[in-house]
């Protein structure tokens, strides 16, 4: 069949290869429908740049569990660098990636290396185009990524790798769209079938349209699925057999094995290479598409493809003169139901998909393992379940790691063996308090902490100490955090990771108690244990800490460098737990820094991140929230009521305070009063109870200014303590000192002088605080001041970016790439629909003043001086664009206009 309508997809990935050629490398994420012929395209553009570039394949495996990193095998042997011997040798992640990016961009020639079926991807695979898509941009490399767009959800894998790499400049998006009607007729032109009826049917799937073409059946079968078993109902019943083990086997198919498995004569094959329906591929034979292997394989019955996969499995393991493939030998046993290959093969398959960090297809491998090993004896149970939770503890699969806990802690304590016991219901409570359920890990930790007084002193103890540091610190029980974080040390002195988790336990508690300087010594000292000893995690949660710790008691300029450097490093290590929680964070400092534009692209970047953890969602959620409030944009009560929705079943001050006070101040923008006091209170008394001095403080300030009678709580943040007292200079020079320009505005407005008054006014109207803005000057108007500034125009605010129509006539000329004197020429000298030229003073337009002079008579000026909203920058290099303040110009979409040069 001919390949038409894909000549401007080619000419797109072609223009990416000849910049590839510049050192400007790419990663092209290349989705269609299946059947839409991604694969052929893929095989076009290898045949069209071969002779330009050198050209690698590899694929992903339509495998229950796929194979680590199979794409990468696949093209190993022809890479080159001891790629093949470095995936063997389990090679440590990190050195592994940065040997295939740099044999990737060796040579003389670009590289284009196509993956295909990213859908099916492992998740070493998957870190790997995580990898690629952050640091190819210097190199010689395209890399093609083709999926089925119709099968990446919203939470699947390769959706939130996509997320992660959204804003990567080096990554592109692009889709193969059905054929046209007109595409269809071409292709049925020498065909009785009627082809609107056709295109009609089929919407232009070009594998659909091509297999009822090749049937040749008088009318078009509803599915893909009919067409193909319309084609295959015309086979010999050796033919059929021949097919159903081939579908068996997989997309690719070795002669031998399937010769093995059926018993057929050559014949049979050869009716299925004559009809169409596999295809030689090298030295394998494959089926054509995927869609005509699954459509065979879903007709048999499960006895009858259990009886194949138990005969695939067999030919394999007899096969001793090839590689041992695990991941194939553990899917062929699961389908087969072979107990005791799959409690041989799955284990040492998860084991070796461990090895290449793999997570979530060792906890597979494991998963379905324990569906058989409950008859096996209880040690080899117990190591095969602790293996299978920490995959999962690995993989976020946390309900997977509290069954798995849980079956542990019925095999300790059916042993009667106490330390196990503990030691299980500590782990349970980590993987709870992630979950959520704060008092079910309460629960477990305080039940783990009492087995422990009838065993001896130990360093197996280290570990239930910290979870119960942990979890005091995150009630905000600074105190009994400290010691417990203490304890654990002391038991286990000599472990570098028990080390590193306490203190940064004890340094966050410290730091939440306002001990400042002591609490960043001892978590800049987890950080270091953490990084010396490769614990990258372990480093990540040092930086968050530290950056949300900062956050939180308002040090906001150490917030923002801690978040930021963390951000970095969660980036560089692919730690996208720890990068989004940090994002989060970073949100709500640049909302309190006054650096609005931030803010939203901040907590888009959390939210629309398939599989982001609640606590990240909770931090962005509040962020976007408190933003929309104090700017009157809509949308205020949808974020902060998911917020609640989120943080209540948390039960801790940590997730619910920050969320009620967003929602106090809300509801008092909006005039709300009552129910400004009713979110204030509904975790007043929890503040209160953890001693938190902003908490207390925030909350406090905001029950004042619902008009109750309330005294600030010994200990309360000063700034918010001082409102309340009613000394608004004191708290609005408080604010300023800590760089937060909002609040200090909005303890002026609580003045009754006017200049301060206009101060506060000042700050809102630069800001785009609204309804700030709107209180400010009703009661300036109130006290009779005149002169009230109005602040932007109606036609400014209604721009979410807050920008003038003439800054956005500007903008639009800037994304032109027009150089000053061309944006000049259009809004000065060109009439626009035969209007009179647009002129900057009156008296020009009358004719007073030529144009380019200044009014006061002084020497002329380019016309592109003229420009309002911005200045022509001179010197020793071209004229550049200075126009549009950049953070009202980065919020309404734009990027890079600021920077135009000519």
């Amino acid at each position: 069949m001919r390949v038409l309508e894909r000549t401007d997809d080619l000419h797109r990935l072609d223009a990416l290869l000849r910049q590839a050629v510049e050192g400007e490398g790419a990663l092209m994420l290349l989705g269609g429908e299946a059947g839409v012929g991604k694969t052929t395209f893929a095989h076009l553009l290898c045949k069209q740049v071969s002779e330009r570039a050198r050209v690698l394949t590899g694929a992903c495996d339509p495998l229950s569990t796929p194979r680590p990193l199979g794409p990468l095998l696949d093209i190993a042997p022809e890479l080159g660098g001891g790629v093949d011997r470095l995936v063997v040798a389990g090679t440590p992640r990190a050195d592994l990636f940065g040997t295939v990016l740099a044999a990737l961009g060796a040579g003389s020639r670009p590289t284009l290396l196509i993956v295909e079926d990213a859908h099916w991807a492992d998740e070493a695979t998957l870190d790997l185009l995580r990898y690629l898509g952050r640091r190819i941009g210097a190199m010689p490399i395209l890399v093609v990524v083709t999926y089925r767009d119709d099968e990446v959800t919203a939470h699947h894998p390769l959706r939130i790798v996509m997320g992660d790499l959204a804003t990567a400049r080096t990554v592109h998006r692009h889709s193969l769209r059905p054929l046209s009607e007109d595409a269809v007729r071409t292709l049925a032109e020498n065909s009785p079938i009627d082809p609107a009826l056709l295109f009609r049917q089929t919407g232009g799937n070009p594998f659909f349209v091509t297999e009822v073409l090749a049937g040749g059946a008088p009318g078009v079968p509803p599915t893909v699925r009919d067409a193909v078993l319309t084609r295959v109902s015309r086979l010999s019943p050796a033919g059929q057999a021949t097919l159903d083990a081939a579908a068996i086997i997989g997309l690719t198919v070795e002669p031998w094995l399937l010769a093995e498995v059926t018993g057929a004569d050559a014949g049979a094959l050869d009716e299925c290479l004559a009809a169409g329906l596999l295809r030689i591929d090298g030295d394998m034979l494959a089926f054509r598409h995927e869609l005509t292997r699954v459509a065979i394989r879903d007709e048999l019955t499960p006895i009858r493809a259990a009886n194949v996969h138990q005969r695939v499995l067999v030919a394999l393991r007899a096969r001793t003169s090839t590689p041992i493939d695990l991941s194939r030998l553990a899917h062929h046993a699961v389908a087969a139901g072979d107990r005791s290959a799959i409690l041989e093969l799955a284990p040492a398959a998860a084991r070796h998909a461990a090895g290449l960090r793999a997570h979530r297809e060792a906890a597979a491998h494991y998963a379905s393992a324990a569906r058989y090993a409950n008859d096996v004896p209880p040690d080899e149970r117990a190591a095969l379940l602790e293996a299978w939770r920490t995959e999962c503890d690995l993989t976020d699969r946390l309900d997977d790691a509290i069954t798995a806990g849980e079956a542990l802690l019925d095999l300790a304590r059916a042993a009667g063996n106490k330390a196990d016991e503990a030691e299980h219901l500590s782990r349970l409570a980590q993987a709870l308090v992630r979950l959520g359920r704060n008092a079910d890990a309460e629960q477990a930790s305080q039940d783990a902490i009492a087995l422990l007084s009838s065993l001896p002193a130990g360093p197996g103890h280290a570990r239930i100490f910290a979870t119960q540091a942990h979890l005091r610190m995150l009630h905000r029980d600074a105190e009994a955090a400290i010691a417990w974080g203490e304890r654990a040390i002391t038991a286990n002195p000599a472990d570098v990771e028990i080390q590193s988790r306490a203190l940064n336990t004890i340094g966050s508690a410290r730091l939440l108690a306002s001990a400042v300087d002591r609490g960043r010594r001892d978590l800049e000292r987890s950080l270091v244990i953490a990084r010396e000893a490769g614990l990258d995690d372990l480093a990540a949660r040092a930086y968050v800490n530290l950056g949300s710790a900062c956050g939180e008691i308002f040090r906001l300029s150490l917030a923002d460098h801690y978040l930021s450097e963390g951000i970095a490093f969660a980036t560089e290590h692919d730690l996208d737990s720890q990068r989004l929680y940090m994002t989060a964070w970073l949100a709500l400092t640049r909302l309190y820094q006054g650096r609005w534009s931030d803010v939203a692209a901040c907590a888009a970047t959390v939210l629309e991140a398939p599989g982001a953890a609640v606590i990240s969602r909770i931090m962005a959620l509040v962020a976007l929230g408190r933003l929309r409030a104090r700017s009157g944009a809509p949308g205020v009560w949808e974020s902060l009521d998911e917020a609640l929705a989120l943080a209540e079943p948390t039960a801790t001050l940590q997730r619910i305070a920050p969320v009620r006070a967003a929602r106090a101040e809300a509801a008092w923008l909006a005039g709300d009063r009552k129910r400004a006091a009713a979110e204030a209170q509904a975790v007043f008394e929890l503040a209160v109870t953890h001693r938190h001095p902003w908490h207390m403080g925030e909350l406090a300030y905001w029950r004042w200014r619902a008009s109750e009678r309330i005294t600030p709580p010994a200990g309360a943040a000063e700034p918010f303590a001082l409102q309340v007292q009613g000394d608004w200079a004191g708290a609005a020079a408080r604010w300023q000192a800590i760089g937060c320009g909002y609040e200090s505005a909005r303890a002026l407005a609580e003045s009754d002088e006017e200049n301060a008054l206009r101060g506060a006014l000042a700050t809102f109207q630069r800001l785009g605080a609204r309804p700030a803005t709107a209180m400010v000057t009703k009661s300036l108007r109130r006290m009779g001041a005149r002169g009230i500034p109005r602040g932007p125009r109606p036609a400014t605010r209604a721009n979410r970016a807050l920008l003038t129509p003439r800054e956005l006539e500007i903008l639009t000329l800037l994304a032109a790439a027009k150089c000053n004197v061309e944006i000049a020429d259009d809004l000065f000298h060109q009439p626009p629909n035969g209007r009179a030229p647009y002129h900057r003073d009156p008296r020009q337009a009358r004719g007073l003043v030529a144009p380019g002079r200044r009014p006061d008579g002084d020497r002329p000026r380019s016309p592109a001086a003229n420009v309002r909203g911005g200045h022509r920058q001179t010197g020793g290099h071209a004229p550049m664009w200075v126009g549009p303040p950049a953070d009202r110009v980065r919020s309404a979409g734009w990027t890079g206009a600021t920077t135009f040069r000519r």
